[in-house]
């Protein structure tokens, strides 16, 4: 189960036997090892996954069964038989056919609330809604995912099962904007395991005059991708995509999948982005996770952003300790600026440190102990 507690000691890297407070005690491993021994690395990090998975009664792996039903709708492709569960949870298979225990029109796994304007929206620098005082934004929290990021800042969905009482459907829970209702974000976990629910509310928002967003890792199928950014377009909001990682192995050790569909429908959309530029249709954030993510990976993503379009906004936001990462140290300020000089000096024009209240004082070099 994860861990609550506040950042400890040192921690040895089971590879090169490195210690230091910027090594998770789950992985074992250090970020370089990850990067450069990961033939080594990621069958440690396989291993965790699984551990982290089944402490939740979900699926270890994307199901490959022969003669199973093949799920289209995100990056897993899960191939799924008879008694068995898609990777998100929410699908099993009778038969020949898909059966979907929630993430259709009729039924979503869902919370949703109000959340005032201004409100901390990834995009909150550069979007229309933090204008919008005395209007709100309609939250919608998904509660599935097709990731199984470690350093989870939302993990608690993990405890929902999909059997539980059924969720409003989509129309409904259109129906719960109001005249106040100024946007809708669609979150989670992530939107991409319930496109079929979240497609069609938002097009009945949309319909209604709210401003559609989204906040997402990018692993949807590249089509239902595409009528996501044109609602986002046609109605002046935005598609902020969480890029965790460029370097895959990396990616893989922290999130348990590879970031290839994820880049492919990141530039997907961002090539669309010239259509608008203000709001801006596309906007990148990265989580600055300490020991893992560092100046060197941001700079990376952002060389890969800038090579699409040098003025697509990028957030930096600030680590805070949970899930199975909780023993890790806050992102440090030193952390953070010296991430934001690197995706400056990689081409992107407009970056921005997020969640600065969040940002440990402590200089990175006391991290490193």
């Amino acid at each position: 189960m994860p861990r609550s507690s506040k950042p400890t000691g040192c921690k040895t890297c089971r590879l090169c036997g490195r210690a230091s407070r910027l090594v998770s005690t789950a992985l074992e491993i250090c970020g370089e090892c990850i990067r450069s021994r990961p033939e080594a690395a990621l069958p440690i990090a396989k291993s965790v996954h699984a551990q982290t998975r089944s402490a939740f009664n979900l699926p270890v792996s994307p199901p490959d069964a022969p003669n199973g039903v093949k799920c289209p709708l995100c990056s897993r492709e899960c191939v799924i038989g008879a008694g068995g569960r898609g990777f998100c949870g929410l699908r099993t298979a009778d038969g020949d056919r898909l059966v979907h225990l929630g993430g259709t029109p009729r039924h979503g796994i869902l919370d949703w609330y109000r959340d005032p304007l201004p409100t901390n929206c990834v995009a909150d620098w550069v979007c229309d809604g933090s204008r919008q005082f005395g209007f709100h934004n309609l939250a919608v929290f998904y509660s599935s995912c097709t990731f199984n990021c470690l350093f989870c800042q939302n993990w608690h969905f993990r405890r929902t099962s999909p059997g539980r009482t059924p969720g409003p459907s989509a129309e409904e829970l259109a129906g719960a904007a109001n005249p106040w209702t100024f946007c809708a974000c669609f979150f989670g976990g992530d939107p991409a395991s319930q496109m079929l629910h979240a497609l069609t509310a938002a097009r009945h928002l949309a319909n209604s005059g709210v401003v559609v967003c989204w906040e997402t890792a990018g692993t949807s199928q590249p089509k239902l991708l595409d009528y996501a950014v044109q609602l986002s377009l046609d109605t002046g909001g935005c598609v902020k995509f969480d890029l965790k990682a460029l370097d895959n192995n990396l990616h893989t050790a922290l999130t348990g999948a590879s970031n290839q569909r994820t880049l492919e429908n990141f530039a997907r959309a961002a090539r669309r982005s010239a259509e608008r530029p203000t709001p801006p249709l596309v906007v990148a954030s990265s989580l600055l996770v300490p020991g893992y993510v560092d100046a060197g990976e941001v700079e990376r993503i952002a060389r890969f952003i800038a090579g699409i379009n040098p003025n697509i906004p990028y957030s930096l936001l600030a680590f805070a300790p949970q899930f199975y990462m909780a023993d890790l140290p806050r992102t440090s300020r030193a952390h953070a600026e010296e991430a934001q000089a690197a995706a400056r000096a990689a081409g992107l024009t407009n970056v921005r440190i997020g969640n600065r209240h969040l940002l440990s004082a402590e200089p990175s070099d006391r991290q490193e102990v």
